[in-house]
C-alpha cells in the first residue's frame, strides 16, 4: 500500500483529497508535523483560498522546511488548485508574495473580460506540451474541475503537462522532476482525476 503525507496547514480541502487517494488504495495521513512530511516519500500540497496567507502558514508551521527536505530525500510531491500555485515563484493576488519556487512562473489574474472564478468542467490541452508520467493513460481532451481565481504564466515550457483555455490559454498542469501539479481539482473529476492520482501514487518515487 503506498504511504501518502497530505498536508493540513487550514487552507486545504483535505476531506475530499484524502477520500479520493484511499478509495485508489493510499493509506493517507493527514498531518501537521513537519517531521512527518519530511520522512514521507510521497506528499500532497492541498489548497482552497488566497495565496498570501497559504504561503505564510506553510512557513510559519515549519511545514515548508519539511517539504523541502522530503523532496530532497527524493520524494514525489504533487500540488493541487492553491496547492499548485504556490509552487510557482509569485503570485500577484493581492499585491507580489513570493511562493516556494519549485516551478518557473507566476500567478497572475486572468485578463480583463474572462469570467472570474473559473468554475466548472473545462477540457485539458495536451498539444503543445512535453510528455510525461502525470497525465498517461488519459484521453486527448479530458475534461476536469476548475475552481480558481488566478492562473500561472511563464512556466518552462519543458515543464508544462498540459494547458486548458479560458480567457487564453494557461497551464493547467505541470511536471519538474519529482515536483507534480494541477490547477484543478482531481478529486473532483471523475475518471480523469482518477487517473492522474493513480499515476501519482504508481509512478517510482
Amino acid at each position: 500500500m503506498t504511504r501518502v503525507a497530505l498536508l493540513d496547514y487550514g487552507v486545504g480541502n483535505v476531506f475530499s483529497v484524502r477520500r479520493a487517494l484511499e478509495r485508489l488504495g493510499a493509506e493517507v495521513v493527514s498531518t501537521s508535523d513537519p517531521s512527518v512530511v519530511a520522512a514521507s516519500t510521497r506528499v500532497v500540497l492541498p489548497g482552497v483560498g488566497a495565496f498570501a496567507p497559504a504561503r505564510e502558514r506553510l512557513a510559519a508551521s515549519g511545514l515548508e522546511a519539511g517539504l523541502r527536505a522530503a523532496l530532497d530525500g527524493g520524494a514525489r510531491l504533487l500540488g493541487l488548485c492553491l496547492g499548485f500555485q504556490l509552487l510557482f515563484e509569485a503570485s500577484e493576488e493581492f499585491g507580489t508574495t513570493q511562493g516556494l519556487g519549485l516551478l518557473s512562473g507566476r500567478v497572475v489574474p486572468f485578463p480583463p473580460g474572462a469570467r472570474v472564478p473559473h468554475v466548472g468542467w473545462n477540457r485539458l490541452e495536451t498539444e503543445g506540451a512535453a510528455e510525461g508520467p502525470l497525465l498517461a493513460g488519459l484521453p486527448r481532451g479530458s475534461y476536469v474541475y476548475f475552481v480558481h481565481s488566478f492562473r500561472p504564466e511563464g512556466a518552462d515550457p519543458a515543464d508544462v503537462a498540459a494547458f486548458c483555455e479560458h480567457g487564453g490559454r494557461f497551464v493547467a498542469a505541470a511536471r519538474r522532476g519529482n515536483v507534480w501539479g494541477c490547477q484543478f481539482h482531481p478529486e473532483k473529476s471523475s475518471a480523469a482525476g482518477r487517473r492522474i492520482l493513480a499515476n501519482f501514487l504508481s509512478e517510482a518515487a
